[in-house]
């Protein structure tokens, strides 16, 4: 489905004819487009009507007949999902990330919802479950977040996480709903308990936030034991990726901190994501070029990040990650030919680079950064 996204960006810019794009999307109609529980942003349903809704960003009603019928399924699917996961909230038992994340998860739902009919009852249960989300559970007399998971970072259960993890990223993370939620907030779309959820995970963030010279970072998941020892097993910052490093985790603090007026939060974010473009060692870590964990995802979050910025100082320093990005590119350094860890991505986020301007199609809501 995402290799789509390229051929339409292409469109929209007048670099490609619609012809082409057309020809991606009847090749992604014909995969899998099931409206089944484990349909998401990424996989079956959802993701057709992504990428569908983005061909049609001009307004030009392409597809509007295909996109209704998908509506309807989505509209059900969604509905089956959030009552699914407040009847694991009632019973008391901790989430799986694949529940409430942004690659799997109603997260995910919520941000082709966000795009799509940020208006419908469909993305309002969204909206209500991910504040029921940031509440406490109490999971055998302890106090937990309740985005919890009683699983490992791998989604299987292993010794090393006996009493599971804490999530901190953005694919699958807490980041990932509190980036739609402040996205929703900031656009007009709120539910009962919204400002104080987003001020849950906020205040989360802020316990586990780390200081390193280059600027502030979070570890990219804790175990129960870090939990209740507050310490670490993460040394230093990570890998600057989009989806568990610095970069997306700030992004979302910075969206919130855009939501809630809160211009302290909104510095910090941008501090953070500034000093992962300024120190060599984390820029070191990066070992590709793909959206989800390499050049291309850092240079697009920094990007959506600058846009919105305080100061001038992010758009300074993209050009380090610009060059990189551009040189991988050339060198033609995805992984296949799909959205986040492929071509596709890659050359999407080079088309930014290049023409500085945001997407037309709005490709990138699918990372939650805009």
């Amino acid at each position: 489905m995402g290799a789509a996204l390229l051929p339409i960006e292409r469109a929209h810019a007048g670099i490609s004819g619609w012809d082409v794009a057309h020809s991606w999307l009847k090749v992604a109609a014909s995969t899998d487009v099931s409206a089944g529980d484990d349909a998401c942003l990424y996989n079956g349903a959802p993701a057709l009507a992504f990428v569908l809704h983005a061909a049609s960003a001009e307004g030009s009603g392409k597809y509007a007949r295909a996109l209704e019928v998908l509506d309807r399924s989505i509209s059900r699917l969604t509905d089956r999902r959030v009552d699914q996961a407040a009847g694991r909230i009632a019973r008391g038992e901790l989430p799986a990330l694949a529940e409430y994340d942004l690659i799997s998860g109603l997260s995910g739902i919520g941000a082709h919802l966000l795009f799509r009919s940020p208006g419908g009852a469909a993305f309002q249960r969204v909206l209500s479950y991910l504040v029921r989300l940031t509440e406490p559970l109490r999971v055998d007399g302890q106090l937990l977040p309740g985005w919890w998971t009683g699983h490992d970072p791998h989604f299987n259960h292993s010794a090393g996480y006996p009493r599971g993890h804490g999530n901190f990223g953005m694919a699958h993370g807490v980041a990932g709903p509190l980036a739609l939620l402040s996205l929703a907030l900031s656009n007009g779309y709120t539910v009962d308990g919204h400002r104080e959820a987003v001020d849950r995970i906020c205040a989360w963030l802020d316990t586990w936030r780390q200081h390193h010279e280059a600027g502030p970072w979070w570890p990219q998941w804790i175990t129960d034991n870090e939990r209740r020892t507050g310490r670490l097993i993460q040394r230093g910052p990570g890998r600057p990726s989009w989806c568990y490093g610095t970069p997306g985790v700030a992004r979302a603090q910075q969206l919130a901190g855009l939501a809630i007026g809160d211009g302290s939060r909104t510095q910090m974010a941008e501090h953070a994501v500034a000093g992962c473009l300024s120190d060599p060692v984390q820029l070191g870590s990066i070992t590709d070029a793909s959206l989800c964990h390499g050049w291309a995802g850092l240079f697009v979050t920094a990007w959506r990040a600058a846009a919105n910025a305080t100061t001038p100082t992010i758009a300074e320093r993209l050009a380090a990650v610009r060059e990189p990005l551009l040189r991988h590119a050339a060198q033609g350094a995805g992984d296949g030919i799909g959205l986040l860890e492929g071509d596709a991505g890659l050359a999407l986020a080079v088309h930014i680079a290049e023409h500085h301007v945001a997407p037309i199609s709005g490709w990138d809501r699918c990372l939650l950064i805009s």
